[in-house]
């Protein structure tokens, strides 16, 4: 990674201290491609860096495809509060008066789960569940049925975690009260209204358009491409969308503004557009969740955000609505995540003097810190935790799942140093862990019960 190809789409002199910036960030974590976009005072900004792939490399441009993975749930929430507007959903009902063949394996959650609770994250069960059903027209169909094995963890209403199959049952909803199948409520009341031309489901649409692939760096070998590509059809409302830093400013145009698109035409009232960017629930990490959005202060001014995570590839998509600033960050390697939490904390702070606080590191004495050691369990990952020479450290076991649940896991991570950095949080300091933080749950008695990260991680007794 020598020489990086960098195509520009700005003059923007700030912009272009950001690609350097890019540039270092894509060497350091040995990330082969990256696309950007900004969108500040009225101007966009755009551009593109390295190549798609380490095997058949082609420049990326605005307008490469990455999987912008779970961006693509707001896309949901979107059509979902266009049809709550249309009267075809109510976000307080029973999800059952719209499904009335819905199973699930807690009753009380089958009979009791909303729209809001599946919007907000808040269903409660097993939530990363990922199941290839088939490329056929009921993959999402089949994929609902199947929700009736997942264990219910938490009560539903009760606890935030985030659940990917919640969005996957909200995905069904649509085609319920639509008629239609989800990609084309998808197309018709989100991507053409929004002239997003340049994003696709299905791969036979992305494959004869420059698209970038997923990679994992393997030590001593850098790169390597991640496969397989595509996400499984019943994953398209929770993840699936493909698309282009250019698109996705138009999408963020969107969202910044009071419901009406770049022709004028309203998609939703501004009523509506404020209520997704309003807190409905507490999330993780003193976030807090919109409908489909998450919600975070930065430096006391409201931000607005998703980002995603596919096989091999990482996004970023930030709304500052009151200073009509937005930024998107598309890259493909898992050693993404790194790169694009550095570059948008780089572009707050040069475009609009928003700087993070700065955390205030500490680290109890070892008597402590036992307190705190163990193995956390979750579906895709189990996280242990371990004093090393009078520290913490921590490590990551993958256990497989995605993107199909049938998926193998890959090879543990080496060990993190953890610190503290707030009573009962802790952050990691080193890749591929680097910047994961993570919160520790206590029950009424006091004793630590999960590990949440945005996920659930239950702590694990002996024996079991």
């Amino acid at each position: 990674m020598n020489t990086i190809p960098v195509q520009y789409d700005t003059d923007d002199a700030d912009f272009r201290q950001l690609s350097e910036f890019v540039v270092a960030q894509m060497r350091e974590h040995q990330v082969p491609g990256v696309a950007v976009g900004l969108w500040h005072d009225g101007r966009e900004r755009l551009v593109g860096y390295g190549v798609t792939s380490v095997e058949n490399p082609l420049p990326v441009t605005a307008d490469t495809l990455f999987q912008i993975g779970s961006t693509t749930k707001t896309i949901t929430g979107t059509i979902v509060m266009r049809l709550v507007e249309q009267g075809l959903i109510d976000l307080d009902r029973p999800v059952r008066d719209y499904l009335p063949e819905l199973r699930l394996r807690d009753k009380t959650a089958e009979a009791t789960v909303t729209m809001r609770h599946l919007l907000t994250h808040m269903g409660g069960w097993l939530g990363d569940f990922f199941r290839e059903t088939g490329n056929g027209d009921d993959a999402l169909a089949r994929y609902v049925e199947e929700m009736a094995t997942l264990e219910q963890i938490v009560p539903v209403g009760t606890l935030w975690a985030y659940n990917n199959a919640g969005f996957g049952l909200a995905g069904r909803v649509i085609e319920k009260v639509t008629g239609k199948l989800y990609e084309t409520v998808a197309q018709e009341m989100a991507l053409d209204p929004l002239g997003m031309t340049n994003s696709f489901f299905f791969p036979t649409d992305v494959i004869s358009r420059r698209f970038a692939v997923g990679h994992s760096v393997h030590e001593g070998q850098g790169p390597v491409v991640d496969r397989p590509w595509a996400l499984a059809r019943s994953a398209h409302a929770v993840g699936g969308l493909c698309s282009s830093a250019r698109d996705q400013m138009r999408y963020a145009r969107f969202h910044l503004g009071d419901g009406t698109t770049a022709a004028g035409e309203r998609l939703l009232s501004a009523a509506t557009m404020a209520a997704m960017q309003s807190p409905q629930c507490a999330a993780n990490l003193d976030r807090q969740m919109g409908l489909s959005w998450m919600l975070r202060d930065m430096a006391g001014t409201p931000t607005v955000l998703h980002g995603g995570a596919t096989n091999g590839q990482q996004s970023a998509f930030v709304l500052v609505p009151s200073r009509r600033f937005a930024i998107t960050v598309l890259t493909n390697a898992d050693e993404g995540n790194i790169l694009h939490d550095a570059v948008v904390a780089w572009a707050m702070e040069r475009y609009l003097g928003l700087v993070a606080p700065k955390d205030d590191y500490a680290q109890p004495d070892v008597e402590a810190l036992a307190a705190y050691t163990g193995l956390y369990k979750a579906r895709l990952a189990h996280l242990e935790l371990t004093v090393q020479d009078g520290a913490l450290r921590g490590r990551i076991f993958p256990q497989g799942g995605f993107p199909d649940v049938d998926s193998p896991a890959s090879p543990p991570t080496p060990f993190s140093r953890i610190i503290f950095y707030a009573p009962d949080r802790i952050v990691a300091l080193d890749p591929p862990m680097k910047g994961l933080k993570a919160e520790f749950l206590r029950d009424d008695a006091g004793q630590i019960t999960w590990l949440r990260t945005s996920r659930l991680m239950r702590r694990d007794e002996p024996g079991e």
